[in-house]
C-alpha cells in the first residue's frame, strides 16, 4: 500500500493535470458509489468535510438522518490511466462517518475494520487475502447493450486465435499495472468467454479495495474493446460459473500463523482451528459470500464449484482447499465465494468464522481426499459432509439463525442486507420464468 500525505496528493493532482476526483465508497450490496468533485474541492475533501445524502444509498440511513461525511483514505489515491490528457480523473476510497464524528455502522469497510480489530486483540497483526476473481466477456450490440454472444470459444489456458479475449485481457493487465497492481497471472478460464486475472495478496482492507478497483477497470477496458464484462456468477447454463476463490492467511508479525513445520501437513494448530471455524459456519456465511439468486445456479455439482462443506489439500471438490505452498505462503483457500459478493462483508464473515474456531479451539473434521461429486448422499452423510444452502432464501434463513455470523455484520448491516435480499428472493419467486412456460404451457 502506497503512503501518501495530503501534500503528496495536492502536488500530484497539479503535476498530473487532475481535474476531477471520485470519492468512492461501497454500499451494503457491494455496489461502488462515488461523489465526483472538481479539483478545486480537493482540500475540503482532505479535511474530511465532504458531505453526502446517505438516505439515497441502499441500506444506509433514513431520510431524517441523511447527512453523512466521506473520510478519504489517502493510501488509496490513484489516477485513472485511461482518462483524458485534457484533464485526468483520480479517486480516493472513503470511509463513511456520522455527523458526530463516529464511524457509520452501515459502512462495509468500517465493519471489516471492526472484525480485524478482534483479530488484533488475539495477537494477529495481519489478515491477508489473495483473491482469484473470474468474469465473462460478452459482445455489445449496436446500441452498446450487452448481448449473450461470447467473443471466443476458448477453454482453460487457451491462447489466440481461440482466445479472442486475449487482447482485452492484456490491456486490462497493463492498466492495472499502471495503477500499481502486481499481477501474478492472467489466463482464459474453463468456459468460453470466461477469464481470470490474479493479483498479489494484500492486507484485507487493501485487498478488498483492490477487488472493487479491479471490477471497475475490467468493465471500463472491456467496453473500449466493444465488450461487456460481467461478474455475474452464472450467466450461462451448462458451463462453469464464475468464482472468486479467497486465499486467506493470518500473520503474527512476519510469521505466518498457519505454518508449523512439525504439524500435520505442516499446518499449525491455529490453521486447523481456523479451518474448523470456516467449516462450522460455512452454511451461515453463504448468504454473504454468494449473495444473489443467481449465485445458487453456480453452486451445483458438475461445474467445479463447491456445494458440499468439507476440506482437503488434495482435491478441488471441497469448499476449503489447502494449496501446496508452505512457509510464508501457507494459506486457506475458500472456494465457494463468488464475485458478486461485497468483498468487505465476505472477508468480515470469513475472518469471524475462522476466529470463532480459534477462540473455541475447534477441531476440524477429517480431510476428504475423494471426489465428493461422485459420492452418494449416504457416503457424504457417513463422512459428516453437509450441503451448502441451495437457494438464497435458505441461505438467508441459515444466516439469521447463526449469532456469530450475525455479529460479524452488526445489527445495521444484517437488518438491511436481509431486508434487501428477501425482497430480491420474493421478486424471483413470484416471477414466471421462460422455463416454466416451456415445460407447462402445452402439458397443462
Amino acid at each position: 500500500m502506497a503512503k501518501y500525505t495530503r501534500e503528496d496528493i495536492t502536488r500530484l493532482a497539479k503535476e498530473e493535470n487532475v481535474k476531477y476526483i471520485r470519492l468512492q465508497f461501497t454500499d451494503i450490496l457491494g455496489t461502488i458509489k462515488n461523489v465526483e468533485i472538481p479539483v478545486s474541492q480537493l482540500e475540503k475533501a482532505l479535511d474530511n468535510k465532504m458531505m453526502f445524502d446517505g438516505s439515497s444509498i441502499e441500506g444506509f440511513v433514513r431520510i431524517e438522518e441523511s447527512d453523512m461525511y466521506l473520510y478519504p483514505d489517502l493510501s488509496t489515491w490513484v489516477i485513472f490511466p485511461w482518462t483524458s490528457e485534457k484533464g485526468k480523473v483520480a479517486r480516493l476510497i472513503c470511509d463513511i462517518y456520522n455527523t458526530d464524528g463516529t464511524p457509520f455502522d452501515g459502512d462495509p469497510r468500517a465493519n471489516l475494520k471492526r472484525i480485524l480489530q478482534e483479530a488484533k486483540e488475539l495477537g494477529f497483526t495481519n489478515f491477508n487475502l489473495g483473491p482469484e476473481p473470474e468474469f465473462f466477456l460478452f459482445k455489445l450490440d449496436a446500441n452498446g447493450e450487452p448481448t449473450l454472444e461470447l467473443n471466443d470459444k476458448g477453454g482453460y489456458f487457451d491462447l489466440a486465435p481461440t482466445d479472442l479475449g486475449e487482447n482485452c485481457r492484456r490491456d486490462i493487465v497493463l492498466e492495472l499495472e499502471e495503477m500499481g497492481f502486481e499481477i501474478e497471472a492472467s489466463h482464459h478460464e474453463v468456459a468460453p468467454g470466461q477469464h481470470e486475472i490474479d493479483f498479489k495478496y494484500a492486507d484485507a482492507i487493501s485487498a478488498c479495495d483492490n477487488i472493487q478497483t479491479f471490477k471497475l477497470v475490467v468493465k471500463t477496458i472491456a467496453r473500449k474493446h466493444g465488450l461487456h464484462a460481467t461478474f455475474m456468477p452464472k450467466p450461462l447454463f451448462g458451463v462453469n460459473g464464475s468464482g472468486m476463490h479467497c486465499n486467506v492467511s493470518l500473520f503474527k508479525g512476519n510469521e505466518n500463523a498457519f505454518y508449523d513445520k512439525e504439524g500435520k501437513q505442516e499446518l499449525s494448530t491455529t490453521a486447523e482451528q481456523f479451518i474448523a471455524g470456516i467449516i462450522k459456519h460455512a452454511p451461515s456465511f453463504t448468504a454473504i459470500t454468494n449473495p444473489t439468486v443467481n449465485s445458487y445456479k453456480r453452486l451445483v455439482p458438475g461445474y467445479e464449484a463447491p456445494c458440499y462443506v468439507a476440506w482437503s489439500s488434495k482435491n478441488r471438490s471441497p469448499l476449503v482447499r489447502i494449496p501446496a505452498s508452505r512457509g510464508i505462503s501457507t494459506r486457506v483457500e475458500v472456494r465457494s465465494v463468488d464475485p458478486a459478493a461485497n468483498p468487505y462483508l465476505a472477508l468480515a464473515v470469513l475472518l469471524k468464522a475462522g476466529l470463532d474456531g480459534i477462540k473455541n479451539e475447534l477441531t476440524p473434521p477429517a480431510p476428504v481426499d475423494r471426489n465428493i461429486y461422485v459420492m452418494t448422499k449416504e457416503e457424504r452423510e457417513e463422512e459428516g459432509i453437509v450441503d451448502l444452502p441451495a437457494t438464497l432464501y435458505a441461505a438467508l434463513e441459515t444466516l439469521k439463525a447463526d449469532p456469530v455470523m450475525s455479529s460479524a455484520l452488526g445489527d445495521h448491516i444484517l437488518e438491511h442486507f436481509v431486508e434487501a435480499k428477501e425482497i430480491e428472493w420474493d421478486m424471483f419467486r413470484t416471477q414466471v420464468h421462460p422455463w416454466e412456460r416451456e415445460q407447462y404451457m402445452s402439458m397443462y
